[in-house]
């Protein structure tokens, strides 16, 4: 037998995604998790303990998760059984999201399973009713939610097929991927510029961000430029733009 320090300092600060009392009766405590960890048992554990401590009543702990790969919601160790609710989305049935008239209950059908269906078809599917569910607006919302929960099913590729053969319903610069291009598009001639003179660059920068923003000031102040470089590389290349 070796006796060990018996003090355990913690030093981190933690934070319950959603932590909520219903009807004062019970605590339900909600996390959302993106990516595996396998201590996460051990994590779900502590916040059950230190809830408790603040409010002596029954906890319902459920997990949510996104990620790939199996999480695992329970520890059974010498005199401890303990376990918590675990949704583990690309176990549902896409049908479940598919179906309800809501964008964002159809946004979530992306991190479901597909079972046999293809998946372009699902796809394509959940982006033409979030077309018909959302104003011009929130679709652009949802599509940036759309795209980031497709990079944890790695359906992004399919999701900008899907992108390509909508765009006879849907304009091109609604889409963030557009957006997202249009800005590496720029860094990548800002830096093949700096290989090729500095100048160029700066030329291709201003150009390049000149085809969705006009604001001349905004330009200036994105590039690192005076007001004036940008005015002389516009006029330079037959852009006339009145100096207010």
């Amino acid at each position: 037998i070796e006796l060990i320090d018996k003090e355990f300092e913690r030093i981190e600060s933690k934070r319950a995604d959603i932590l909520a009392l219903l009807d004062n009766s019970k605590i339900l405590h909600l996390e959302i998790q993106t990516s595996y960890d396998k201590k996460m048992p051990l994590r779900m554990l502590r916040y059950y303990t230190d809830i408790k401590l603040f409010y002596d009543l029954p906890i319902l702990q459920s997990v949510i998760y996104l990620g790939k790969g199996n999480l695992k919601s329970e520890i059974k160790d010498i005199g401890l059984n303990y376990s918590y609710n675990l949704i583990d989305m690309k176990k549902i049935d896409c049908e479940l999201f598919l179906n309800q008239d809501s964008a964002e209950a159809v946004v979530l059908s992306i991190l479901c399973d597909f079972k046999d269906k293809n998946e372009l078809d699902v796809v394509k599917y959940i982006l033409e009713k979030l077309k018909v569910l959302t104003n011009e607006k929130e679709f652009k919302e949802f599509m940036v939610i759309l795209e980031e929960f497709s990079t944890l099913r790695d359906l992004k590729p399919t999701l900008k097929e899907a992108e390509m053969l909508l765009l006879d319903r849907v304009k091109y610069e609604d889409l963030p991927s557009y957006e997202i291009g249009l800005e590496k598009g720029i860094e990548k001639g800002i830096e093949k510029g700096i290989e090729k003179g500095i100048e160029k660059g700066i030329e291709k920068g201003i150009l390049g961000i000149y085809k969705y923003e006009k604001d001349i000031d905004v330009i200036a102040k994105e590039l690192g430029v005076k007001k004036d470089k940008v005015l002389y590389i516009l006029e330079k290349n037959g852009i006339k733009v009145t100096n207010d």
